[in-house]
C-alpha cells in the first residue's frame, strides 16, 4: 500500500528543517548502508548523529504524530529516527529492498522494517528527476511530491530514486514497525477507517452504524495487532 501525506510539512515546517540540515555534516551516503544497498546507492547524507540530524528529526518526528493521515496510515509501534540526504549530479539509489531489521549503531534501538517513508524537502520545480519509483501488484508507481509532502510505502518492496539531473533532491527517509505486520491487513484497517471517518461526518459520531462499524475496526485491530 503506498499512502501519500500532503502537508506533513507546512511551509514554515520545510524552512525550519531545511535551516537545520542544510547547515549540517554531510558525507557518503553509504554510511548506513547494508552491502546490496552500497553497489547501488550514490548519494549524500547527513550525518546520522550529527546535532543537526537530531535536531531536525524531532521536528519530523513531531509533525508525525500530530498527523492522522499517517497514524491510521502506519499504525506505528516504533519509528526510526529520522536521517537526511540529498541527490545531485546525477546521483540515483538503484532497485533496491531495504533491509528487513533497522539497528540505531551505538544503542539497543532495533526495529523490524515494515513501512518506509520518504519525507520531500525540495521544490519539485526546483530539480529534474529524482522519482520515487515503488514497484507494486500494479506496477510501477512514480512519486516526486510537493516540499513538505510525504509517502509511505511498503520496505519490502522493490524501488529506486531516479537519477537527479539538475539542481538537488532533498528529504527525509525512515522506516516504521507497525503494530500490524501484514500489509495486506494494513491496508484493511486503513479503508476501513477512512470508511468510518465518511460515515461519523454524514451521520454522526452517536449514530448506530458509526458505532458499530468502529467496533469492528477495532476489534480487527485487537486481532491482528502486535503492540
Amino acid at each position: 500500500m503506498l499512502v501519500a501525506i500532503p502537508s506533513l510539512l507546512d511551509a514554515e515546517g520545510v524552512a525550519r528543517v531545511r535551516a537545520v540540515i542544510d547547515a549540517g555534516s554531510w558525507v557518503d551516503g553509504n554510511a548506513t548502508s547494508g552491502p546490496q544497498a552500497a553497489l547501488a546507492k550514490r548519494n549524500e547524507q547527513l550525518i546520522q548523529d550529527d546535532a543537526a540530524t537530531l535536531e531536525a528529526g524531532r521536528l519530523v518526528l513531531d509533525a508525525l504524530g500530530q498527523s492522522p493521515l499517517f497514524i491510521a496510515a502506519a499504525l506505528p509501534l516504533r519509528i526510526f529516527p529520522p536521517l537526511f540526504n540529498r541527490y545531485a549530479g546525477g546521483q540515483a539509489f538503484d532497485t533496491h529492498v531495504d533491509n528487513a531489521v533497522r539497528l540505531k549503531r551505538g544503542t539497543d534501538f532495533r526495529l523490524r522494517s515494515d513501512l518506509s517513508c520518504t519525507l520531500f524537502l525540495e521544490d519539485p520545480a526546483s530539480y529534474d528527476g529524482g522519482e520515487l519509483v515503488v514497484e507494486d501488484v500494479f506496477g510501477e508507481q512514480r512519486v516526486k511530491l510537493g516540499a513538505g509532502d510525504a509517502v509511505l510505502y511498503p520496505a519490502s518492496s522493490l524501488h529506486r530514486v531516479e537519477p537527479v539531473t539538475r539542481g538537488t533532491r532533498v528529504a527525509s527517509f525512515f522506516w516504521v514497525q507497525s503494530m500490524v505486520r501484514d500489509d495486506g491487513e494494513r491496508r484493511i484497517l486503513f479503508d476501513l477507517d477512512r470508511a468510518v471517518q465518511r460515515v461519523a461526518a454524514a451521520q454522526g459520531t452517536g449514530d448506530r452504524a458509526t458505532v458499530e462499524l468502529t467496533g469492528i475496526y477495532h476489534n480487527l485491530l485487537r486481532r491482528w495487532a502486535d503492540a
